[in-house]
């Protein structure tokens, strides 16, 4: 199985405040609709399966085209054949119900590529022809929220530095206009874009791999690797103890009953100026994590 932030075979979620919160208790409602596992199968064979296709057609530049606009994020890092054969990968570990498998942050482009099309696809089926959609299985008949799913079940989103997020991305956007900052700033005193990079690894926890895939470079054979543990190791167990706090809601509460509150807030305040949103998450970002790293 695919080791995401947080545990994609979970129980139906419940937060201990959504019968006082009515919109907390329309959000957890959606989240107790998914099928995650079946979310990320089905976004990994669809992905796959429109990829391998472009391949077999055997034209160069409709192929090219298609990695731009598809897999604009992982469409550059090993080419056609190498992204194909790292959906493989994905698709043979997340099958696994033995082991966690978990991805470096190339895997996680493909990833975020794959689900961010498959979404895409599946959501429009549902408006167009619902009935078709119940195939798949994964949502109870409603739309998927692409960026809530991301915020919630992605550990960052440091393949994504030096592009634009969008507002319910905030936890990571602040963490990486501030790398993007200090890339620049170190850029200006005469380092070259990797060097900055590496100045500023240790403090932000920056990963190898993603100093690497934002110069630009392509993967080696080692970046192809899925590092797995054991299912009986229980590498989630830190969101579930309840945590000390004196903010409101978020006093007493696990860490991942606070990943859904902030959750349902972003689902609100998406709609509101930026400006509002972000002085809005300010002030919940002060008692939640917004980076969660799985153990090594």
């Amino acid at each position: 199985m695919l080791a995401f932030a947080k545990d994609i075979t979970q129980d139906p979620p419940k937060h201990p405040e959504e019968e006082k919160n009515s919109e907390l208790k329309e959000y957890m409602d959606y989240q107790r609709k998914l099928n995650h596992e079946r979310i990320i199968y089905h976004s990994l064979d669809y992905a796959k399966n429109l990829l391998q296709d472009k391949i077999q057609m055997g034209a160069k530049d409709d192929l090219q085209k298609f990695l731009e606009t598809s897999f604009s994020f992982s469409g550059f890092l090993i080419g056609a054949g190498g992204i194909l054969q790292m959906l493989r990968k994905l698709i043979n570990g997340h099958n696994s119900t033995n082991n966690w498998y978990r991805m470096n942050p190339f895997y996680h482009a493909v990833v975020y590529d794959a689900m961010r099309s498959f979404l895409n696809h599946y959501n429009g089926v549902i408006l167009n022809t619902q009935k078709d959609a119940e195939v798949y299985d994964i949502s109870e008949g409603v739309e998927i929220d692409f960026n809530d799913w991301v915020y919630l079940f992605f550990p960052d989103l440091d393949f994504h530095i030096g592009r634009e997020l969008l507002a319910n991305h905030y936890p990571f956007a602040k963490r990486n206009r501030a790398i993007e900052e200090k890339i620049e700033q170190g850029m200006q005193e005469g380092r070259s874009r990797k060097e900055a990079l590496e100045a500023i690894q240790d403090y932000f926890e920056i990963e190898e791999a993603t100093i690497r895939l934002l110069c630009g470079e392509k993967m080696g054979e080692k970046d192809m690797e899925l590092f797995y543990t054991s299912v009986e190791n229980p590498i989630y167990e830190y969101l579930t103890p309840q945590q000390e706090g004196n903010w409101g809601q978020m006093e007493g509460e696990s860490l991942l009953e606070q990943a859904y509150y902030l959750g349902s807030n972003l689902k609100v305040w998406v709609w509101r100026k930026p400006e509002e949103a972000a002085m809005a998450m300010e002030e919940l970002e002060k008692t939640v994590k917004s980076k969660s790293d799985l153990p090594n």
